[in-house]
């Protein structure tokens, strides 16, 4: 079996049966803070060796040197910062221990702190991820972690409890010790947080073969791309596929609770890290690994195989052969699939995963038994909600008196008479029991628009509509918001209203007594509004009516599949639809 990346496992977890909570024995005086979600992945993944050699949140050398040259202070290579974000003004010296609780606000490990240091959220976002653009979700969420990281010596007491698939969560060592016992001295590991369809069941016995090695099936179980299929119908999905079409003697299914950055080709390096670590000698790199979509103009963040040649030109220190595929498609002449640049011409069919969404499971259609598994197929249709019944959010943003409210009260009316249920958000009420006690500084209106978004998520999650009505001045707090919703459900609606017009409409008087001198912080007078660089829809209050603007937000969300056509009635249709034949040709829709 390989050795451990950088030629030792870590494990940082306190054995049985010693004093596991040092914290306590200070007195109990520390400093405790609860993780992120994001950090408690980070944080097993350190405490068992899957980060190997790194051991701890990155002190400063080590983050400076990973965001410049891909490498650790020492020159090991490594790509992508492993870091514990906390607010600047967190009361810390050199010394002193900070407690790191779960969310459920269980203890897990004690810090000794060595650093506390600062870091720029664009700075990282450009070397890491190569953009700043808010569409890439890591980018977004960047925007608001605290303001420094913090890094020291780890003691973990005990890491996070998961009462999912128990069976098959495996620490670096256990994976290690299951394989070897598989007696293959290779092992190809496979990176997944989709589905895995025929094509991809194809590819990664193929590539077994080839090496004559065990296969490491290992799907990402922690933080994925906002939007996937839940792990839980995932797993579900490895776990049909595993028992009845892989060779049990060579295949291992583990779950990793990685945390994913979607940095595209440098976190295929850190992905091949990482299966090292778990005992693969060789890893898969497919199209456009890692990759998280589309930017704000509509081009991929990254080419459909940089990741490839970043990793194959570190090979030779990664000591993982790297396994690159194209696309592979299907030939039903000779009932086999084939990689795309091999066809030469022969007649071969796929389906994209939109083409799976929309035009199979959004319309009951039963997947082709050439493109998965029936197994595959009957998981995905029983947990699969058709798109007029999908959960969506229509953001209202703009001004102070530019019209949101009115027009989000409308829209929720039209909504509920065609049977969705539907929860408003509004900004002022919000602000009277959820927000209430925050008050109008930066970081008090992103805690309010960020606990607007939480609330709105979730009830996204459980496939309800939800309305929102603030503000919500600052575009990067708007792109973290569609980050937790999930950006095919996120619908921005910006209230174009010019400030002339809101002041004259100024029913609660704020306008009048900004201008006196009376109050400050007002949006638009004294605090910047930032206009939304691409948002679904732009509507004009000057122009048209409340009612013929929610109108028109009607006839994106038929456009978009989450309203059914036929539960309109005609009159109603065909005046909405007069309402958008008297617009001006690109002024509706951004």
């Amino acid at each position: 079996m390989i050795e451990p990346y950088g030629g030792r496992l870590v494990n940082l977890v306190v054995p049985e049966g010693e004093e596991r909570d040092e914290w306590t024995l200070r007195g109990n005086s520390a400093i405790s803070i609860q993780l992120s979600q994001r950090s408690l992945c980070d944080l097993e993944l350190l405490a068992t060796g899957a980060f190997s050699p790194l051991d701890r949140f990155m002190g400063e050398a080590d983050y400076r040197r990973v965001l410049s040259d891909m490498r650790l202070a020492d020159g090991t290579l490594f790509p992508i910062p492993v870091t514990l974000p906390v607010p600047s003004d967190l009361p810390v010296r050199s010394g002193d221990l900070v407690g790191l609780r779960s969310p459920q606000n269980e203890l897990l490990a004690v810090l000794t702190v060595e650093e506390k240091y600062g870091w720029s959220a664009t700075e990282e976002a450009r070397q890491v991820c190569g953009t700043t653009d808010f569409q890439h979700p890591l980018v977004a969420e960047m925007a608001s972690w605290g303001r420094s990281y913090l890094s020291g010596p780890l003691r973990v007491l005990r890491l996070p409890k998961h009462y999912s698939f128990s069976e098959l969560r495996h620490s670096p060592s256990e994976a290690r010790r299951l394989l070897a016992a598989m007696g293959k001295e290779r092992v190809v590991a496979f990176q997944t947080r989709n589905p895995i369809h025929r094509a991809h069941e194809e590819l990664t016995k193929r590539a077994a073969a080839a090496v004559d090695g065990s296969l490491l099936i290992h799907p990402v179980v922690g933080l994925t791309k906002p939007g996937d299929i839940d792990f839980y119908t995932r797993v579900r999905c490895y776990k049909a596929l595993v028992s009845r079409y892989y060779d049990p003697k060579r295949t291992l299914l583990s779950l990793l609770p990685l945390a994913m950055r979607l940095a595209g080709p440098r976190e295929a390096i850190w992905h091949a890290i990482i299966r090292r670590n778990y005992g693969a000698t060789h890893f898969v790199v497919g199209r456009d690994h890692a990759g998280p979509g589309r930017d704000s103009s509509g081009r991929p963040f990254y080419g459909p195989y940089d990741a490839q040649r970043l990793v194959l030109e570190y090979e030779h220190e990664l000591g993982v052969k790297i396994v690159p595929f194209q696309e592979l498609v299907y030939l039903p002449d000779e009932d086999r699939y084939e990689e795309l640049d091999r066809v030469n011409g022969r007649r071969y069919q796929s389906i994209s995963g939109t083409e799976v969404r929309d035009e199979y499971l959004a319309k009951g259609r039963p997947l082709p038994a050439w493109f998965t598994r029936p197994e595959v197929a009957r998981i995905l249709s029983e947990v699969w909600v058709p798109q007029h019944r999908r959960g969506f959010c229509v953001w209202f943003t703009g001004l102070s008196g530019a019209g949101k409210s009115t027009i989000a009260n409308i829209l929720a009316v039209l909504l509920m008479e065609h049977g969705r249920r539907v929860t408003l958000l509004d900004g002022d009420v919000v602000r009277t029991h959820l927000s209430k006690g925050l008050g109008f500084s930066k970081e008090d209106r992103d805690t309010n628009i960020l606990r607007i978004g939480f609330v709105a998520s979730e009830i996204v999650r459980h496939h309800g509509a939800v309305i929102c009505a603030a503000i919500s001045p600052y575009e990067a707090t708007r792109e973290q918001v569609r980050t937790m919703v999930g950006a095919e459900q996120f619908i921005v609606v910006y209230v174009n209203t010019p400030l002339e017009v809101c002041e004259q409409r100024d029913q609660k008087g704020l306008y009048a007594r900004a201008r006196r001198g009376e109050v400050s912080g007002v949006t638009g007078i004294d605090d910047p509004y930032e206009v939304p660089r691409n948002p679904e829809i732009v509507v004009d209050t000057t122009r048209y009516s409340a009612e013929e603007n929610a109108w028109q937000i009607i006839q994106y969300l038929l456009g978009r599949g989450f309203l059914r056509q036929d539960e309109f009635e005609s009159d109603k249709r065909s005046r909405m639809l007069s309402h958008a034949a008297d617009r001006p040709q690109g002024h509706t829709l951004a």
